[in-house]
């Protein structure tokens, strides 16, 4: 009798807990969904180069944001402008499995940028990444306090301190919907 009754308990045992194991991976992607679904859209906005070199230094900045397609992730796409020079700039960032965050910024290490190693999706308004370059370890940080705005800022460790080194604040400039994700 016990060895039935297991035999019918075991198995819907096993599916219970696989099916309440995708739906706590489903909501716990659910906040990364939010963020970069909410980063989709046309931003345009000033930025400042905060310490080092060029500290000072004002620039404006236009970027359309996407989510790649089956995919947890956003690219940011655009550059920034200087007087009369334009910078190209891009971000790319998608989920890896088990290795988390992973992505490029201006092209990565191996270009003129910085690679992304890591980070999370702190809640469905903010994200902090990890960025590095040779020796230059640092942060990106994105926040959206609401639909319509964005602040990013990139910090860089100096000694046991994180230093901003780069802040921009974007305002969305199309009618993006955001705040709900069009079901499956």
């Amino acid at each position: 009798m016990k060895s039935v009754f297991l035999s019918c308990v075991l198995p819907l045992a096993t599916v219970i807990t696989a099916v309440a194991g995708i739906a706590g991976a489903a909501s716990a992607a659910e906040p990364d969904m939010q963020f970069f679904h909410s980063a989709e859209g046309k931003w345009i906005g000033p930025g400042e180069i905060i310490a080092g070199k060029y500290k000072g230094t004002k620039f404006n900045c236009s970027f359309t944001g996407s989510t790649p397609d089956g995919k947890v992730g956003m690219a940011l796409d655009g550059g920034c402008r200087v007087g009369m020079f334009t910078q190209q700039m891009s971000a790319k960032i998608e989920r890896k499995g088990r290795e988390g965050y992973k992505g490029s910024f201006m092209g990565g290490a191996t270009g003129s940028g910085l690679d992304i190693i890591g980070g999370n999706v702190v809640d469905a308004r903010k994200v902090v990444f990890t960025i590095n370059r040779n020796q230059l370890r640092g942060v990106m940080q994105a926040r959206i306090p609401d639909d319509n705005s964005m602040t990013v800022t990139i910090a860089v460790r100096v000694d046991d301190q994180l230093v901003p080194v780069i802040g921009m604040s974007l305002k969305r400039v199309d009618a993006v919907e955001v705040g709900s994700i069009a079901p499956n």
